[in-house]
């Protein structure tokens, strides 16, 4: 019997909106199922896959109207943590019932499942202190500094645009449901997981958990699940075929293969941009130093191409 390869794959936000002419729940359900048959090429070429997702956007939608519901009809607003919870289990619908109807289309007997996945971060974690990540729409200066009164938000002035709640990005510590997830896995199920790189939660002084108003990146929610099942591969799906360094210059480059080390030279040089390539290079030297195999980054279509070493990027451990 054949070893089993284990995979986790981050699906990024452009696997689900491709741009703001395509933002419907429809529009979101057609994108997932192109690059659910992409996903399906690969566990028919024999690898078991996870699967982690982003829900920016999404999240971003409930937040909207949540606050419009709540200023036209008076209705409640949605905690954050909810709203990660809400985008979980939505996108994990579409995802399965996607990956179901394509199995059923090639004749694979596999079943897939959803888990809401919480994720523990530290309380004490640098991020809390200093709040990044921009969430919900923009407000009046009277009205955010209300609620920075009233509902300890930190809140700030966006260039010229209006006033915004920012929330703290820290490091996913541990995967609360790491076991159910384990346990799919070994029954050879397709899970879908860590959306939104898991839903933010603490311990409190009992040991109980407490979710918080958060975001934790999803490249590193699912550089974390690679490296707690110990995948031999962790795929990194995003809006391009290849990274580049000199991205969009003149003398731009596209990179084949690079170790840990020349990854941390680019980084040092300035090559990756903080809100996109920057944060995908770093998860993946997480798990490449925690003992990860292979990384790869690429774009759904080129999924297949890449495992075969046609195209994309590897990042591979430093030698020996």
């Amino acid at each position: 019997m054949a070893e089993r390869k284990w995979a986790v794959i981050a699906v990024g936000g452009n696997a689900l909106i491709k741009d703001k002419q395509h933002q419907t729940v429809e529009d979101q359900y057609l994108a997932a199922q192109e690059t659910t048959k992409h996903i399906a090429d690969m566990i028919e070429q024999g690898w078991d896959v996870a699967i982690g997702h982003g829900n920016g956007p999404q999240v971003g939608f409930i937040l909207r109207r949540s606050e419009l519901a709540a200023k036209v009809a008076g209705m409640h607003e949605v905690p954050l943590d909810v709203c990660g919870a809400d985008s979980q289990g939505a996108i994990g619908y579409s995802f399965q019932q996607n990956l179901r109807n394509e199995f059923k289309r090639r004749g694979i007997d596999k079943s897939v499942a959803t888990v809401v996945t919480q994720t523990l971060v530290d309380h004490n974690d640098t991020a809390f202190q200093n709040p990044t990540k921009p969430i919900g729409g923009f407000m009046e200066e009277d009205e955010a500094k209300r609620r920075e009164q009233e509902e300890k938000w930190t809140v700030v002035e966006d260039a010229g645009r209006g006033w915004r709640r920012v929330v703290a990005s820290p490091l996913p510590k541990e995967i609360v449901e790491l076991k159910a997830i384990h346990s799919l896995l070994d029954a050879g199920i397709t899970v879908i997981s860590v959306g939104g790189g898991g839903i933010p939660v603490i311990e409190n002084e009992e040991g109980d958990l407490e979710g918080v108003a958060a975001v934790i990146d999803k490249d590193f929610g699912s550089s974390l699940l690679a490296q707690s099942v110990g995948a031999d591969l962790f795929l990194i799906s995003t809006a391009v075929e290849k990274v580049y360094i000199n991205f969009n210059k003149p003398d731009q480059k596209a990179i084949d293969v690079m170790t840990i080390s020349e990854a941390k030279k680019y980084i040092e040089e300035g090559h990756f941009a903080k809100g996109s390539m920057l944060p995908k290079i770093q998860a993946i030297i997480w798990y490449l130093e925690a003992g990860g195999k292979e990384a790869i980054i690429t774009d759904p279509a080129h999924i297949s191409a890449a495992l075969r070493g046609e195209t994309g990027t590897r990042i591979i451990p430093d030698p020996a």
